[in-house]
């Protein structure tokens, strides 16, 4: 397996938390190598943005040039640009370029700190001309002219929805000729946002170095970005980092990937207390249905069920994010299943089948349902 090369052209946060620091743990986390053109410097925490300053447009260019020139590059990702001299100066440099360019239009920190002048937004023209996505939130599509004047101009858009009022936020994807589609999802309560939209951003440029397509791209990288929000380790008196260092595989393995088994018991009670004992932390506690789910440091989970049918109740279940694609080819080799991929009630798709011994295996796909439902502790 190659190791794709992501070029993050961006600011630096002291912080931590966004920018340049923030692509570089997303892209390292999601298997790529993250390199570097520095836009900026900046004085920040989790409070605010204390101070910035602009590296000079030539030092950006140099720096492009001397990654391209000997490491090479499968994906860009634009964050702060800087300058409307650093924004042509990069456009100009990127058009040499035919892989896929991310485009984040960082005009405003999350502490409120203005980032880009009007210079320099209307630079943005070029460098989104340039790219394979452009991915505003809301207020900044609106800076940018209104979604439809930049569909007028051919420009493709990951519209984030976290602005918008409401406990479900839509991510909206529009392409040419109307084509597209959205991705919704409950709000996760959190300050500690600073940082989304760099993450995002470059979790996508690196699913598309990788060969993803942009729908998965854009799916493993929301992925990625809810399980960094539910991990944030809350540092800070502001708007806190995320907890990239925390995510685990359920944002970083296509699958098969074997991180979930069953067993049954025939005491809940004994069985948690064994469990937990044994040093698992437990994420659920459903003493009515009989079942506790229980995780380990790598992120996979473990489960026991309560039954008088130890032999029918201890179930291995692999994940895929292509779940269907997946059983439909199975099907087509001549595989049987019990159960095709359908959606269940606790948040996962699950498909089943029977092995050679007559054990039960579960093909599915859960997110970030499997170590954060709901219902979790």
């Amino acid at each position: 397996m190659t190791t794709a090369r992501i070029l993050i052209i961006a600011g630096s946060d002291s912080g931590g938390g966004a920018g340049i620091q923030a692509d570089i743990k997303t892209v390292t986390m999601l298997g790529g190598h993250a390199m570097t053109a520095v836009t900026a410097i900046t004085a920040q925490n989790t409070l605010g943005v204390d101070a910035v300053h602009m590296i000079p447009t030539q030092m950006v260019i140099d720096q492009i040039a001397a990654v391209v020139s000997d490491i090479g590059v499968d994906a860009v990702k634009i964050g702060m640009i800087g300058s409307a001299e650093t924004a042509h100066a990069v456009a100009d440099s990127l058009s040499e370029l035919s892989c896929p360019i991310v485009f984040d239009p960082v005009m405003v920190a999350s502490s409120g700190a203005i980032l880009a002048d009007g210079d320099t937004i209307s630079a943005f023209e070029r460098l989104m001309r340039l790219a394979t996505l452009t991915t505003p939130n809301l207020p900044e599509l609106e800076a940018l002219g209104g979604r439809e004047a930049l569909l007028e101009r051919h420009i493709p858009l990951l519209i984030k929805g976290g602005h918008a009022e409401g406990d479900l936020i839509v991510d909206r994807l529009d392409l040419a000729e109307g084509q597209g589609c959205d991705w919704a999802d409950p709000r996760i309560e959190t300050r500690n946002t600073h940082g989304t939209g760099c993450t995002l951003a470059s979790a996508i440029a690196t699913g598309l170095g990788q060969g993803f397509t942009l729908e998965q791209s854009i799916e493993r990288a929301r992925l990625f970005v809810r399980l960094a929000l539910h991990d944030a380790p809350g540092l800070g008196q502001g708007h806190g980092p995320m907890g990239h260092q925390y995510v685990r595989e359920d944002a970083m393995v296509e699958g098969p990937s074997l991180n979930q088994v069953t067993v049954g018991c025939t005491n809940y009670a004994a069985a948690v207390d064994f469990y937990k004992a044994l040093g698992l932390q437990q994420i659920v506690d459903s003493p009515s249905n009989g079942y506790a789910r229980f995780e380990v440091p790598n992120g996979a989970t473990f489960s026991i069920h309560e039954s008088q049918d130890i032999a029918t109740s201890t179930v291995v279940y692999f994940e895929s994010k292509r779940l269907d694609a997946w059983v439909n080819e199975l099907v087509s080799e001549g595989f049987a299943f019990e159960q095709m991929p359908q959606d269940e009630s606790w948040g996962w798709r699950e498909a089943r089948l029977l092995d050679p011994s007559g054990n039960i295996v579960c093909l599915y796909s859960a997110g970030e349902n499997r170590r954060y439902p709901a219902w979790r502790i």
